[in-house]
C-alpha cells in the first residue's frame, strides 16, 4: 500500500449494531434537514456532509429564516451538537447504552427549548423497523473505535470523490451522505430527462432519476452485501455494460434490481500499491463504461485543465 495512505479496515459483523445504531441516529438528524430545509433538486437538500468534526447538516433555517442552526454529530467529543445562528448550544453525549430512544427523546427536547419544532415522520426509512424512534430501545450501541474508523475512512473518500468531480463540467451533485441507506455518493447528470418511472415509484426516486444520471458511492455494508464497498450505476442502464471494462482488475459488474452495478469491494481497494489512484481508476473507468454506451458528449463534459485556460 502507498505509504501516504493508511486506512483502516472496516469489518460490518464487529460494528453492525453500532453501525445500525449510527445510522438511526443519523435518520433522526436527516428527518429533521428534510422537513426544515428549502427544496434543492434530487433530494439535495436533505443529505449530510463530512467535516472535519464528524458529521453535519449545513446551516438549517428556521425563525422565518431569520435564524438557522446546524446539527453536528462530533466524532472527536462523542456527542451531538446543535449550535444556532443567536449563539445558544445544546450537547447531547452518547455513550454506550444510551439508547435511540433516549436519544430521539433528548434530541426532541433540545430542538424545542431553542424554539425548533419541526413535525417529522417519527420512523426509520427503509430499515425494516417497524417501531417508532421513541420506541427503539434495542439499538444502543457506540464502539467509538468503529465510529471514527467509518469516519476516517469517508473523510478520505470525500476527498477523493472531490478530486473526481472537478473532472466534469456538466451538472454535478455535491458529495453527500444520504441518510436512508448511509452510502456516500457524488452523481453526474447529463441534463436529459430520463424515462418516466412507474406512477407507483416512490416519489423520492421520481425526483431522483428524473434525469439521466452516473452515480459513485461507498456503504459500509448491509443486511445483502456484508462488507464495505464502491459502486457506481447508470441511469438509464444502457445495454451491454456489464461487457465494458472496469479498473482496478478486482472491480466487477454485479446485478442490483435486475441491472448492473459496478462494484469494488473496500477490501480489494486496500491492497492496491496506490488506493487512492486506484479509486479514480474506478470511477473514471465505470463513468466511460456507462456515458459510452448512452451517447453522452464526454469530450463536451470534460473539465479543461486549468493550464488550457
Amino acid at each position: 500500500m502507498n505509504p501516504t495512505v493508511t486506512l483502516p479496515q472496516l469489518p460490518l459483523h464487529e460494528w453492525e449494531e453500532t453501525k445500525m445504531t449510527l445510522h438511526l441516529i443519523l435518520q433522526i438528524i436527516g428527518k429533521v434537514r428534510l422537513k426544515m430545509t428549502p427544496r434543492k433538486n434530487h433530494w439535495w437538500y436533505i443529505t449530510q456532509y463530512v467535516s472535519p468534526m464528524g458529521i453535519t447538516t449545513s446551516a438549517i433555517p428556521y425563525n422565518n429564516g431569520l435564524n438557522s442552526f446546524e446539527v453536528i454529530l462530533n466524532i472527536h467529543k462523542k456527542r451531538v451538537e446543535i449550535q444556532t445562528s443567536t449563539g445558544e448550544e445544546k450537547l447531547i453525549y452518547l455513550e454506550d447504552g444510551k439508547s435511540v430512544a433516549q436519544f430521539y427523546k433528548t434530541f426532541v427536547a433540545a430542538l424545542k427549548e431553542l424554539g425548533i419544532e419541526p413535525n417529522i415522520v417519527d420512523k426509520p426509512f427503509d430499515l425494516g423497523i417497524e417501531k417508532r424512534f421513541a420506541e427503539i430501545t434495542e439499538y444502543r450501541h457506540f464502539d467509538w473505535a468503529y465510529i471514527g474508523k467509518f469516519w476516517k475512512i469517508m473523510l478520505w473518500i470525500d476527498g477523493v470523490m472531490n478530486e473526481f468531480s472537478g473532472r466534469f463540467y456538466g451538472k454535478t451533485c455535491p458529495v453527500q451522505l444520504y441518510w436512508h441507506h448511509l452510502d456516500l455518493a457524488v452523481t453526474r447528470f447529463l441534463g436529459k430527462k430520463g424515462p418516466a418511472l412507474d406512477p407507483n415509484a416512490r416519489i423520492s426516486d421520481k425526483d431522483a432519476y428524473s434525469h439521466e444520471v452516473i452515480s459513485f458511492g461507498f456503504w459500509a455494508g448491509d443486511d445483502k452485501v456484508k462488507e464495505p464497498a464502491f459502486y457506481s450505476y447508470t441511469y438509464p442502464s444502457p445495454e451491454g455494460i456489464d461487457q465494458e471494462k472496469l479498473e482496478p482488475s478486482t472491480a466487477a459488474w454485479v446485478d442490483s434490481n435486475g441491472s448492473p452495478m459496478a462494484f469494488l469491494s473496500f477490501a480489494n481497494l486496500l491492497k492496491e500499491e496506490d488506493p487512492r489512484a486506484a479509486l479514480l481508476r474506478f470511477f473514471e473507468s465505470a463513468y466511460v463504461a456507462g456515458a459510452t454506451l448512452a451517447g453522452w458528449d464526454m469530450e463536451e463534459l470534460k473539465a479543461v485543465d486549468l493550464e488550457e485556460l
